[in-house]
């Protein structure tokens, strides 16, 4: 390979890219972005990754273009060899060891670092399923868990590729209600080995995995617990990898425990603590889904505009037909708006990391709480990133027409391989839930007061509307967008836990309501304060176009979040505090006018003569 010695030297022990030092800066925890405004110096954008970081995006790059992709159609038939063998050359090139920490032979780098290379490798269709596996799932439990013996005997070996990773919860009656899983482990008789039992589903890399986290009860226990056990030891049986829609290249298998020995050191953290390390890890998994999902629409956006620079109908390219400069526009401007919030919250994870390990905890322990702390941000980015990837696919499929439905396409790969992503990590409905239900109970904990700024929303709604002074400044004008954006949530959250109290988890289609309420105004919020920090060191030609992306986004956005608060609002307010919240709904999501076929058209024709996604 080529690229091999450049790879070596930038993922070298001696040039590891430094952990960023924690800067003065407004820590706002998980969900407080909905009550309190983030300064744009706050946040972290993508336009500040360093020479050596993208250096490292490169070597990812260049490995999924020149190892991963040209072999995709032979991945597909199911050659678990040939799989492990990609697995096993990226641990070989450092790819997989770029989070584990320098002493079990990682490469140690922050969370963001991690998330960039997530985002690389995303642009290899069903092998960033793999990759993901083993370095999240198949990896961070014994990083953020594992005693010293088990990090020292399993990390070196998980980095390398010697040992390809593997995460076992899901069973066949307990897929979101995981913790009701049946499989059991019982202490044996001499008191040196746990035997476990069950059978576990859906698990990525299980016909190539070395080692296996999996969740089973001990006994009676009400929690699950969790075991480190390697595949080869007897009584475990690895099914026929499943048939599926998509991502055919990853090997999904079901496995079988059949009294296997696990020995007691075996045993990952606490006895009855596997359900707690499940939903935690479940937290890495979304937002390095996000991250995933990212790279994977940028990849798809370049195929389609390449195709509608070549492709030709009536004589000139489809390019310069509007109908295409739409499509192209918009699977940018969401893809822009993703991208801006996925690194805007592990940039969150990353600084609540460090602020813990300053106060004395443990650097594991600390990325686990930070990661709880931040569960909000990361369904989001999950929910989000997922659902505009599946918009930029059907619309790449869409911009190749009837080429696009060829299975000699790269469009239609993706197509296939992106609908997993919305049910992956937790389904998107599970995840929606999380967003609102976490927050509801934050706030009953008195960790978040939202009680006071929807009280304030409230009375605001029965007095005489104060307007304000308009304001010329872009940004100002833009952020009392997103200030009155939080009220209308706020407006709905507040009269909806008023009106049903404990009851209200049972409102689903309520809370989905107000989940894309929380999704859009933080996409929006993340897209702006990008823009904002980097305003000053942009030409006025730049500065210009992603203006028009984000005044575009914020038309569309301004309808979808009234017609969910309006939604909901009419399905629970009566009478006149239905009328005043409608008359406030209006007044919250009120839009600027804009032309937006114009603007799109600047924004397609850019990409087009660039040839990509290059905001």
């Amino acid at each position: 390979m080529p690229f091999a010695p450049f790879v070596g030297k930038i993922l070298n022990k001696k040039n590891v890219i430094p952990i960023k030092q924690m800067e003065e800066k407004t820590m706002l925890k998980g969900g407080e972005f909905l009550i309190k405004e983030t300064p744009a110096t706050d946040v972290f954008i993508p336009e500040e990754f360093t020479e050596e970081q993208r250096m490292m995006a490169q070597s990812c790059r260049e490995f999924t273009e020149t190892q991963v992709n040209p072999q995709m159609d032979q991945l597909e038939k199911h050659d678990r060899e040939l799989l492990s063998k990609l697995l096993k050359e990226a641990g070989q090139l450092g790819l997989l060891g770029i989070a584990v920490p320098e002493e079990y032979d990682g490469f140690g780098q922050n969370f963001v670092t991690s998330m960039l290379t997530t985002e690389e490798m995303g642009k290899g269709f069903s092998f960033a399923v793999a990759f993901a596996a083993h370095t999240g799932i198949g990896t961070s439990p014994i990083v953020y868990y594992g005693t010293d013996e088990q990090k020292k005997k399993y990390l070196p070996k998980l980095a390398s590729g010697e040992f390809i990773g593997a995460y076992c919860l899901t069973e066949a009656d307990a897929g979101s209600d995981a913790n009701s899983g049946k499989s059991k482990a019982v202490l044996s008789h001499d008191g040196k080995h746990y035997i476990l039992n069950g059978v576990k589903i859906w698990i990525t890399n299980g016909g190539v995995a070395d080692l296996l986290i999996v969740f089973a009860k001990i006994d009676d226990d009400k929690n699950l617990s969790a075991f480190i056990v390697e595949a080869n030891l007897p009584g475990i049986t690895i099914g026929p990898d499943e048939e599926k829609m998509g991502i055919k290249g990853s090997s999904t298998v079901q496995v079988y425990f059949d009294n296997v020995e696990v020995p007691v050191e075996n045993l990952l953290g606490e006895r009855n603590a596997g359900f707690k390390i499940a939903l935690n890890i479940l937290n890495l998994g979304r937002i390095k889904l996000s991250g995933a999902t990212v790279g994977a629409s940028k990849g798809v956006i370049k195929y389609a505009t390449a195709y509608a620079n070549e492709r030709k109908q009536f004589g000139k390219t489809i390019g310069s037909f509007r109908a295409i400069q739409y499509k192209l526009a918009e699977m940018a401007i969401r893809t822009y708006a993703s991208e801006s919030l996925t690194y805007r919250a592990s940039q969150n994870i990353e600084d609540g990391t460090n602020a813990l390990v300053a106060g004395g905890m443990d650097k594991g322990l600390a990325s686990v709480e930070a990661m709880r702390q931040y569960a909000i941000e990361a369904s989001i980015a999950k929910v989000y990133g997922s659902e505009v990837l599946d918009y930029v696919v059907d619309e790449g499929v869409q911009i190749y027409g009837g080429m696009g439905y060829s299975a000699e396409t790269q469009v239609e790969r993706a197509y296939r391989d992106s609908r997993i992503n919305r049910i992956f990590e937790g389904t998107n409905e599970i995840n929606r839930m999380v967003i609102v239900g976490e927050m509801l109970k934050r706030a009953m904990k008195g960790e978040l007061d939202l009680l006071t700024p929807a009280m304030a929303v409230a009375k605001e709604l029965m007095a005489i509307p104060d307007f304000g002074a308009t304001t010329t400044d872009y940004f100002e004008g833009k952020k009392k967008k997103i200030i009155n954006f939080k009220k209308a949530i706020l407006m709905v959250a507040g009269a909806a836990v008023q009106k049903f109290t404990d009851k209200f988890a049972e409102e689903q289609e309520i809370l989905i309501n107000l989940a894309d309420m929380v999704i859009y105004t933080y996409a929006a919020e993340s897209l702006l304060l990008r823009i904002q920090k980097q305003a000053d060191t942009l030409s006025e030609d730049k500065l210009s176009m992603l203006q028009h992306m984000a005044d575009v986004y914020f038309y569309d956005v301004a309808t979808i979040i009234n017609k969910q608060g309006v939604d909901a609002v009419n399905s629970f307010a009566e009478s006149d505090e239905r009328q005043a919240m409608l008359m406030g709904m209006k007044r919250f999501t009120k839009a600027d006018t804009i032309n937006p076929v114009a603007l799109r058209r600047i924004i397609a024709e850019d990409i087009i003569s660039k040839g990509s996604y290059a905001f």
